[in-house]
């Protein structure tokens, strides 16, 4: 445990991703477990729009290492059944989205969807429960804008209920904004941030790197 409190926070970019947070629809304190610019090439340049970063329960590294210990990270990153395990896991998982351009809420929540029907679909349960939670969805961003710095969290419950909550500052907030019960859409999003068809793959890599050393660390305690 006290390796895994002495974990740093990470800069991407201008963004500070702190060690530890507590955010709206968690019980337990979350730790830092990776962190990434997302960006794409344009025309030759590469533009850099968010960061994104996931903080995990401290029991993850119990649960995960059973199955992951002493593999290294590139074994890590290279395997999707790693990631769907911290997805699905039964422990508390924070997604956090951190604008580095400015985007409406209302852009922001259209794009995600799109990602969510795709692996709803994949995994062949795109139902019609699925199609009214991502009303829901796109309901709670309709009058939203989020500036450079301010964040979108994901708290994701092992009970199934998403918390998603907003910051204008980068300070995480005390309580959440919308409370989604439907159980597949955290992981949907957290899906869409680091599994098989990321849009975050610098987030994957520093998720492996830091896992794996975390892991490994525990094994030799």
């Amino acid at each position: 445990m006290a390796k895994l409190q002495s974990c740093a926070g990470l800069q991407v970019e201008s963004i500070s991703f702190p060690p530890s947070v507590k955010p709206p629809g968690a019980t337990n304190t979350l730790f830092l477990g990776g962190a990434g610019v997302r960006g794409m090439d344009i025309e030759g340049n590469f533009v850099k729009f968010t960061g994104h970063a996931v903080y995990l329960e401290y029991n993850a590294i119990s649960s995960l290492a059973v199955k992951w210990k002493g593999k290294t990270a590139e074994e890590l990153r290279d395997s999707f059944e790693f990631y769907r395990d911290i997805t699905t896991g039964p422990f508390e998982k924070l997604g956090q989205v951190t604008m580095i351009v400015p985007i409406t809420g209302k852009y922001f929540a259209e794009k995600v969807t799109k990602n969510f029907v795709t692996i709803w679909k994949s995994f062949g349960t795109y139902t019609e429960v699925q199609a009214k939670t991502i009303d829901k969805f796109l309901e709670a961003f309709e009058n939203q804008n989020f500036p450079t710095g301010s964040s979108i969290l994901f708290t994701v419950s092992p009970v199934g209920s998403l918390t998603i909550s907003f910051s204008k500052d980068g300070s995480i907030p005390e309580v959440g904004n919308v409370v989604i019960e439907e159980g597949k859409l955290g992981e949907a999003i957290l899906e869409s941030m680091i599994g098989e068809q990321s849009v975050a793959p610098a987030t994957k890599q520093s998720l492996a790197s830091r896992l794996s050393d975390i892991m490994n660390q525990e094994a030799n305690a």
